[in-house]
C-alpha cells in the first residue's frame, strides 16, 4: 500500500501531495522536507528505489517534476514505478503533453485524476480509458452547471 505520493520540482517546490495514511501536519512537513533532500541529492543515474526509515521510497523524474511514493516494505517497487508511470500517462492524455504549469494551474484536475486512479493507496482503476471517461463526464457536468442559472 502506498503511504503517500508527492510531486515536486527540481527546485524543491511541492506541486502536489496525497496522503493515504494519517500524519500530523508536523510529520507531513518533515516527510516532505526529507523526501526532497533525499531525492534531489541523488545522482541522475542512481537507482529509483531508496530505503528510508520503515518505508521504501520509489521515485521517477519526468521533465522537471519528481513523482515520489512512500511504500510499505512488502510492496513491489517495480509495480509502484508502473503506477507512477500510469499516473503520468493519464495526466499526459488529459492535458496533452503535460508540463509543470498544467499541474500548477489545474491542480484540482490533477487531484481528480489521482482520485479516480488511486484510492487508499491502492490502484482503483487500471483502465486509462475509464479514468479519462470519468474526467470527460466531470468536465461536461461542470460546463452544464456553469451555463445553468439556479
Amino acid at each position: 500500500m502506498m503511504r503517500f505520493l508527492l510531486l515536486f520540482s527540481r527546485q524543491g517546490k511541492l506541486r502536489l501531495q496525497k496522503w493515504f495514511t494519517t500524519y500530523t501536519d508536523r510529520e507531513k512537513k518533515k516527510v516532505i522536507r526529507d523526501m526532497m533532500m533525499l531525492v534531489l541529492a541523488r545522482a541522475p543515474r542512481s537507482c529509483n528505489f531508496v530505503q528510508w526509515r520503515d518505508l521504501k521510497i520509489v521515485y521517477k523524474r519526468y521533465a522537471s517534476l519528481y513523482f515520489c511514493a512512500g511504500l510499505e516494505t512488502q510492496d513491489n517497487e517495480l509495480l509502484s514505478i508502473e503506477v507512477l508511470h500510469r499516473y503520468v500517462e493519464l495526466l499526459d492524455r488529459y492535458f496533452g503533453n503535460v508540463c509543470e504549469l498544467d499541474i500548477i494551474f489545474n491542480f484540482e484536475k490533477a487531484y481528480f485524476i489521482l482520485d479516480e486512479f488511486l484510492m487508499g493507496g491502492e490502484v482503483l482503476e487500471t483502465s486509462k480509458a475509464a479514468v479519462l471517461r470519468s474526467m470527460e463526464d466531470a468536465d461536461t457536468l461542470q460546463e452544464v452547471l456553469q451555463t445553468t442559472d439556479f
